[in-house]
């Protein structure tokens, strides 16, 4: 008895959103009354390094398969293979697409998917957008269309447009990696999103001579009021320290859960000052997370810092704790004893040593962080390479 053809559609397409959009297209062959489910499914995942492409002349890909005209795709490349059967899916697609999300390897002007962007748009229905181009792929400006968007994931892609649009609205999860931006088309999209709880901002490449704005870190930090989770590089922010690191923010991120700050470097007196900021600022943080860089460059200057600055500090909620790339580093080791110290609901504090790190080193690390205070008697100590 055929018990899963008879459940309701809602779940039919839930789940064939859970595979592959290739498998969910396979359904379609040996049954006619699956022949439609596939298209309506309301989220569409394309990953050109799982792309199944044809091996010879004779046989076809699994999206292939179902569409009418075969003869005309035999000599097309893997890439034009891939944008062929994106089309043919949103072609044939009916119904809502909440979700979408394409990885591929993009030039920087791609008019293919400019033309995806465009259909999305004029679908009005996506509330989850994901777009990892692999290159400096220029974002086209109907992008900005997309008013519904509650998430938006973009990786190695440049937004050139100074942003005359109303904002997204909606939106609560912002992941931004390995961009090409100004500060101003930054700073106004930030600010035409209320709603930011996740935000993650690495790599960001500033667009020189272009959209320099006179904000400083207080301005920055005041377009996230709401933000629950955040994950940053100093070096994302150090270009809003014209007038220095203040020693905290006039509004502290009340909501502020965690915290990841990576690429910290403790013999920088900038990375290491708005690490305090932050900490000071985030009276309800519950997990904080570092990774170390040891690596040095040209940093604004700032007013003399020390790791006793941290002295105040007292986090009261923090209940996890980890740090990768730990050496044998005096202000390293300072660091972490002084958040076991100021911590007394810390239950679990993972400490990852640098992988090159010799067995000295080791021992004497854990003889130093196993003799230090702790504030929580609940403390699990872990450390590991």
């Amino acid at each position: 008895m055929d018990r899963i053809s008879n459940l309701p559609s809602t779940v039919i397409e839930t789940i064939l959103c859970l595979v592959a959009i290739q498998e969910a297209a396979r359904t379609s062959i040996p049954s006619k009354e699956w022949r439609y489910h596939w298209i309506s499914i309301p989220k569409l995942v394309f990953n050109e390094g799982t792309f199944e492409v044809s091996t010879s002349d004779i046989d076809l890909s699994i999206l292939e398969q179902t569409f009418d005209i075969q003869s005309q795709r035999k000599g097309m490349t893997r890439r034009c293979k891939l944008f062929y059967a994106i089309y043919q899916v949103l072609l044939k697609h009916m119904g809502p697409i909440h979700e979408f999300s394409l990885k591929i390897r993009a030039d920087k002007t791609c008019v293919e998917i400019d033309h995806i962007i465009f259909h999305l748009v004029r679908n009005n229905s996506v509330k989850k957008f994901s777009l990892d181009t692999h290159r400096d792929f220029k974002l086209p400006l109907s992008f900005l269309s997309l008013h519904h968007l509650t998430e938006l994931y973009l990786n190695m892609c440049t937004i050139v447009h100074q942003p005359p649009f109303t904002g997204f609205g909606s939106l609560t999860s912002l992941h931004m990696e390995l961009i090409s931006i100004s500060e101003d088309t930054l700073l106004h999209l930030l600010s035409k999103s209320p709603l930011l709880k996740n935000v993650t901002l690495i790599d960001i490449e500033w667009m020189e001579n272009i959209g320099i704005s006179n904000s400083t870190i207080t301005n920055f930090f005041e377009l996230l009021p709401v933000v629950e989770n955040l994950s940053i590089y100093p070096w994302t922010v150090t270009r809003f320290l014209r007038d220095g690191v203040p020693l905290k923010l006039p509004t502290a991120l009340v909501r502020l859960k965690y915290l990841y700050v990576g690429h910290t470097c403790f013999n920088l007196k900038c990375r290491v000052a708005l690490l305090a900021l932050l900490m000071r600022s985030s009276p309800n943080l519950k997990k904080l997370k570092i990774q170390i860089d040891e690596s040095s460059g040209p940093e604004p200057e700032t007013s003399s810092f020390t790791l006793r600055d941290f002295s105040e500090i007292w986090l009261e909620h923090l209940n996890e704790f980890e740090i990768i790339d730990v050496s044998n580093v005096k202000d390293e080791l300072d660091f972490i004893t002084l958040i076991l110290a100021k911590s007394p609901l810390l239950k679990k504090a993972n400490i990852f040593l640098w992988e090159d790190i010799n067995k000295k080193d080791d021992l004497q690390i854990s003889r130093i962080l196993l003799a230090s205070p702790q504030a929580s008697p609940m403390l699990g100590l872990i450390m590991a390479m």
